[in-house]
């Protein structure tokens, strides 16, 4: 792979990228294969930066049909691609993601992900999937991690203001600069399933309380009563009823879980806020050329948003290490 050269016109192109992150990370990132399932606001952000840095291919995942309601917070998505009828929201990003560089190989794969087997995960570096159930995000993330080549898998959720993104590297070695000079460095990473089992009580006590929000969120969406919805005097009593029995199931008090963030959660349903998509966008965009490139300290394993105080927190839920 280093030793493919770059085109003329891709050296030309990236050029200001390339003084950057340097010409070895350019030509593995011109290489990569990246495959996105569940398109939304923060997806569309993602595909429109990795698309724009230059990977190699991009393939899009999600059979829904447009609607109007999905121009809300997706700039890849115009008012009058969302009457027309027909359309799938991967193929409308696809058309529209092709128009930002026509040197990256951007295409659509019809059906769920869930269901495709292992091999089809072969074809790809980088996994990021949006929107899906618990049980799917780790079906998916097992699906990865037991192939012989290294996958990387991301979750990104953008719920109202704030957001979350899981980052699973699995055995990741990647280059550090130090004062004198560059060192290698390696990162042990658990999966989805093996973070998030972890006993609340055990973790640090100034972890996030967005983390547990979407743990909670997660439970309730996992019973009889599904995704939330708009209404939110219908979800947010046993929204909470979900936090007591995790609470209890965890030995903490529910206080360890304040009502106003659940409130604001519950009251956004599934809504995306456009300036939350962008930073989640961004900052995954950020370190999926990170994974690719090998080059600067990647995020293990969670990265939370909350536009109410407008911080972004990185935490490190990993059991400990044996």
């Amino acid at each position: 792979m280093d030793g493919e050269e770059l085109t003329a016109q891709q050296t030309a192109l990236y050029d200001r990228q390339i003084r950057v992150w340097g010409v070895d990370a350019q030509k593995r990132l011109s290489k990569a294969n990246v495959l996105v399932s569940g398109l939304n606001g923060t997806v569309a952000e993602f595909c429109k930066n990795i698309v724009l840095a230059g990977v190699g291919s991009l393939t899009l995942m999600d059979d829904r049909l447009v609607t109007e309601n999905a121009t809300h917070a997706n700039f890849l998505i115009t008012a009058e691609e969302s009457k027309l009828s027909g359309r799938s929201l991967a193929e409308v990003y696809c058309n529209s993601l092709r128009e930002f560089n026509p040197m990256v190989h951007v295409s659509v794969e019809k059906g769920d992900l869930h269901y495709f087997d292992g091999n089809f995960f072969d074809k790809f570096d980088i996994v990021i999937i949006s929107g899906y159930s618990l049980k799917v995000k780790k079906l998916i993330n097992s699906k990865c991690r037991e192939r012989q080549k290294r996958i990387a898998f991301y979750t990104v959720e953008c719920r109202g203001s704030c957001g979350e993104i899981f980052v699973d590297l699995q055995n990741y070695t990647y280059a550090q600069k130090k004062s004198d000079g560059t060192i290698e460095c390696h990162m042990e990473y658990p999966s989805l399933e093996d973070a998030i089992s972890i006993p609340w009580r055990d973790l640090p006590k100034k972890t996030t309380k967005t983390y547990f929000a979407m743990r909670v969120l997660e439970y309730f969406e996992s019973s009889q009563y599904g995704k939330l919805c708009q209404t939110s005097d219908f979800s947010l009593p046993h929204v909470l009823e979900s936090r007591k029995v995790l609470c209890d199931e965890q030995g903490l008090s529910e206080s360890h879980l304040p009502d106003a963030l659940l409130n604001r959660l519950v009251a956004a349903g599934a809504r995306e806020y456009p300036p939350v998509c962008a930073i989640l966008g961004g900052f995954l965009g950020q370190e999926v050329i990170k994974a690719i490139s090998g080059k600067g300290d990647p995020i293990k394993n969670f990265f939370y948003f909350d536009a109410a105080d407008g911080k972004g927190i990185i935490e490190d839920i990993s059991p400990p290490s044996k």
